[in-house]
């Protein structure tokens, strides 16, 4: 049986729990930052699968790292979203990217237990305008990371998506103006915007 079919065999064998969970978190919605309930769910889950499980990772209450070592090789992290929009709930399905986070870490450590790496669910709160991510950079959380993916709804596949800023910024360039004989007197602030 190839890797492959040993995952996919792993999620199916996983299907009645995580959609228990995933329906757990639903009926329980909790805002950004309060996720309390389904950030145990999630990591009680994890702990039961032979993960080490680190709670309130970078100071955020309901963030966690689950870290489980194969051999030598590349730490990858599968990031997990549990947190609800007030007064609407789970209308962006952070249920299921939690749970979907949840079933590849649990699903590659079962089909894949000598893996060549180590393999991190990361529990990243309050996406839905707290920024738990950002925080979870900042204060060293996927520190030693070197890949990091996740799964997000939606009425298509996109395998690939370019990155997109958090912070608008506005930028001038200015130069400075020489005569054609001594170029070199002048800046270029088109040759600066276009290296940006």
């Amino acid at each position: 049986m190839s890797s492959k079919q040993s995952v996919a065999q792993a999620v199916d064998s996983l299907g009645p729990r995580l959609q228990s969970i995933s329906a757990q978190i639903h009926a329980n919605p909790e805002l950004g930052f309060e996720e309390v309930k389904a950030a145990a769910w999630l990591t009680e889950a994890l702990v039961s699968e032979g993960f080490q499980v680190e709670r309130g990772v970078g100071d955020l209450p309901t963030a966690f790292r689950a870290t489980y070592r194969g051999g030598p090789g590349p730490t990858v992290a599968i990031l997990c979203e549990y947190d609800a929009l007030a007064g609407i709930g789970h209308a962006c399905g952070h249920n299921l990217i939690g749970t979907a986070g949840l079933g590849a870490g649990l699903a590659l450590k079962r089909a894949w237990p000598d893996l060549p790496g180590t393999l991190q669910v990361i529990g990243c709160p309050a996406e839905e305008g707290g920024g738990g991510k950002v925080y979870l950079v900042e204060r060293g959380v996927f520190d030693g990371v070197d890949a990091a993916m996740m799964f997000h709804p939606g009425d298509h596949t996109i395998s690939w998506r370019d990155g997109l800023a958090t912070n608008r910024v506005t930028i001038r360039f200015h130069g400075k103006k020489a005569h054609v004989a001594r170029p070199w007197d002048g800046i270029n602030a088109l040759d600066a915007m276009i290296q940006l």
